[in-house]
């Protein structure tokens, strides 16, 4: 623990690192500060973090603990070194990038003089001139981060400028890259300064207190109105007044929303894992994202679409960009897409996406896809598309999230907080949102009659219950986990909409069990992945409808055996009543008859069932898998 001195000349600042961030301020001297900081810490801990701290504020200076590792070792570390009552603190979990998970990188950090202490979400990319400028000036580093810089830029101007707000704007200008910073100082108990620029930062409005998080789960159990901080802006809290401005100064209206979920919906509900939860939240999930989008006209209406009908009528070409599980929903959205709206869909991921010189014109349409809205590669991707005069759809689960709004549109899933770091209920929740958006589309374009998409609406108000059938099954699933906790290989199959599925199946058990898994287009067999199969080899196959594209079964019937002759064990996701897969199956697990495009809502939940199991079985964390964060915030 440390504690500044109660002196009120040069001003003290913490900063804290990567992922999960608070800030608070009330009225009095109070545990409150303390309280607000670890609840909300402990909720934001779906982010990934490895190491966490808290410092707050009161008429005596600043007092810190921090600490490398889980919660629990913050928590026992203040139960040693109790913090003082205080009228304002800030906190941080820490995801490491500059530095090794140790106390001394821990957030916060102070200022050489111990009297400003600041938290940080992001990286400096300037970090390595300016600790060069800052060590000529004379100043002593303590640590490896790239934060500490920021620490020690903040506390001189502030010697200089004497108002936190000020120096948090002059600070804010010196800084290349994306951040997040929030800042106390001990000369002013009452306000906490926070800057933002590309990564995440939200205001909780209060009664008698304010709030700073990197997302609304920081301040939710305390107050369901919060403000959104647009970029290249510095907001000040006291216990009374929110004040947003730009780094220049001028002043900024900043949009109030409501967050339409509570505290509630970011606890387990009585399952042992947040994942377990959240699979079973599934068919809620589809169900909130399809709600509401027939007007009375009985046109489709989706979310905040400000783009005009005349150029989304003349898109020559889609292109979804995403990473991980948000890009396999593009997948899938790409086969519905162009057989419903005629016109190519390409999916890039992300990261790649904007160093390849892609082809982008004015009639591109780009189709974003985060839950988060804050996934750094998504975002740069994004703004390259806007750059070259394409049009934006964002699909988030976040509202007032960057994605949103550097978007000209906007389409929200509405499947709640996802806490477990793989995503379940998110994924399913973009299928969905992916699906209106091609019918929109359709409708808008006429490559489909009205009657025409209406049954498919008709078809995807059937798939909630159709989901819950599939969890209400899961103990045949989890039955096969505990017979495969050994295992050290998995290999997925699918074909059409099946492909991406298998995809994602393979890439729950890489996340989770910590197993090779690899996802494999069915009809790649023969192209050289069938030198994998072995005596034993467990391999899962996505098995299309027979309904409709009969040559697609076939095929994947082929497939199964081609493997099972081979000595794999097939444990095949098929139709209910597909009796023809039986013969070739080791074990079938059976999902609902569901139309060839709208399939993967519930064909993937066997697969995340499985994924979740096995890594219990395994003794390993479900929720937080190593090395690994729920937003990606960083390139």
């Amino acid at each position: 623990m440390g504690a500044a001195s109660g002196r009120k000349t040069a001003a003290a600042v913490t900063v804290f690192g990567m992922c999960g961030i608070i800030g608070y301020v009330g009225r009095t001297n109070s545990d409150q500060p303390l309280e607000v900081a670890c609840e909300a810490l402990a909720r934001l801990q779906y982010r990934g973090y490895d190491s966490a701290g808290i410092v707050v504020a009161n008429e005596n200076g600043l007092s810190f603990v921090k600490r490398a590792g889980k919660l629990s070792v913050l928590e026992q570390a203040l139960v040693e070194n109790p913090l003082p009552a205080a009228t304002a603190a800030i906190g941080h979990t820490r995801w490491a990038t500059h530095g090794g998970p140790t106390d001394a990188n821990a957030h916060p950090h102070l200022s050489a003089n111990g009297e400003v202490a600041v938290v940080h979400n992001g990286i400096l990319e300037n970090h390595a001139e300016l600790r060069e400028e800052l060590i000529q000036a004379g100043v002593g580093f303590r640590s490896e981060t790239d934060t500490e810089v920021a620490a020690h830029l903040l506390a001189r101007a502030l010697a200089e400028i004497g108002s936190l707000p000020e120096a948090m704007r002059a600070t804010s200008k010196r800084l290349e890259g994306a951040f997040t910073l929030l800042a106390v100082a001990a000369d002013n108990p009452h306000l906490v300064v926070g800057a933002r620029r590309t990564s995440p930062l939200v205001v909780g409005l209060g009664e008698g207190e304010n709030f700073l998080g990197s997302d609304v789960a920081a301040f939710v159990a305390r107050t369901n109105r919060a403000l959104e901080l647009g970029q290249d802006q510095v907001v000040t809290i006291t216990a009374d007044a929110v004040n947003v401005t730009d780094f220049d100064g001028n002043p900024v209206k900043a949009r109030e929303f409501t967050v339409d979920w509570d505290v509630s919906a970011a606890v387990k509900g009585g399952y042992a894992t947040f994942m377990e939860k959240e699979i079973h939240d599934q068919p809620m999930a589809v169900r909130d994202t399809l709600l509401g989008r027939l007007a009375p006209n009985g046109r489709m209406r989706l979310d905040e679409l400000r783009t005009a009908e005349s150029v989304l009528r003349s898109a020559d070409k889609i292109v979804v960009v995403a990473c991980g599980t948000a890009a396999y929903a593009g997948h899938v959205a790409k086969y519905a897409i162009e057989h419903w709206c005629r016109v190519p869909v390409e999916v890039e991921l992300a990261h790649e996406f904007r160093y390849r010189d892609p082809v982008v014109t004015e009639k591109t349409l780009v189709v974003a896809i985060s839950q988060s809205g804050e996934t750094m590669d998504t975002i740069m991707a994004i703004r390259h598309a806007r750059e070259q005069g394409a049009k934006v759809i964002a699909v988030v689960n976040t509202m007032g999230s960057t994605i949103a709004r550097e978007s000209d549109a906007a389409l929200y899933t509405h499947a709640g907080p996802e806490v477990a770091v793989a995503s379940t209920k998110a994924f399913l929740s973009q299928i969905a949102a992916t699906y209106l958006l091609g019918l929109y589309l359709a409708e808008l374009r006429g490559t489909m009659f009205p009657d025409e998409v209406r049954a498919v609406l008709d078809e995807l108000e059937l798939m909630p219950a159709k989901i819950q059938r599939v969890i209400d099954g899961e103990e045949a699933i989890r039955d096969l986990a505990g017979q495969m906790r050994d295992v050290q290989s998995v290999l997925f199959l699918g074909r059409h909409v099946g492909f991406p599925v298998a995809m994602e199946g393979a890439l729950k058990l890489k996340e989770l069990a910590y197993i090779h898994a690899e996802g494999f287009a069915a009809g790649e067999l023969k192209h050289g992945p069938i030198a994998l199969i072995d005596e034993g080899q467990p391999v899962f196959v996505v098995v299309p409808s027979p309904r409709g594209r009969d040559v697609l079964h076939e095929k994947v019937l082929s497939n199964i055996q081609e493997v099972r002759a081979r000595g794999a064990r097939t444990l095949v996701v098929a139709e209910a009543g597909d009796e023809a897969v039986a013969e070739f199956a080791s074990q079938v697990f059976w999902v609902p008859p569901t139309p060839t495009l709208l399939a993967p809502l519930v064909a993937v939940v066997p697969l995340q069932i499985f994924a979740c199991a096995l890594a219990s079985v395994k003794g390993l964390d479900v929720d937080q898998p190593r090395n690994l964060a729920k937003s990606v915030t960083v390139e």
